[in-house]
């Protein structure tokens, strides 16, 4: 792939994380899922949501607990294999808690070929 062609991936690459941190602080879900090519998170503790109803029940049930969860993104890089990799705060308040949290996190998104 040519200079040009890699960059081109990347920005398309780059402009669809960026879609979907904006759509989940708006949780505009639609626009979240229209995302993925096929929904799937995979979480640091091994489970795994597969498919667009497991991981509309995941973001559901996230937010019923935490309503006012936001994202902000610290970092992207472009990973040698296609991937993208961010660094980015989490925030918000339990509804269990007084008080809000912030942690920074890191998540790896993976394209098919259809996905740039």
């Amino acid at each position: 792939m040519t200079d040009s062609g890699r960059s081109a991936h990347q920005e398309v690459r780059k402009a669809r994380v960026i879609e979907h941190m904006q759509s989940e602080n708006v949780q505009e879900w639609d626009r979240t899922m229209a995302t993925f090519s096929h929904p799937r998170y995979e979480m640091p503790d091994g489970t795994v949501f597969d498919g667009a109803d497991e991981v509309m029940r995941y973001w559901i049930e996230g937010r019923t607990l935490v309503p006012d969860q936001t994202n902000e993104l610290i970092e992207l890089t472009h990973l040698d294999d296609g991937q993208v990799q961010i660094e980015f705060w989490l925030r918000g308040t339990p509804t269990t808690a007084t008080e809000p949290f912030e942690v920074r996190l890191w998540a790896v998104f993976g394209f098919d070929d259809s996905d740039l």
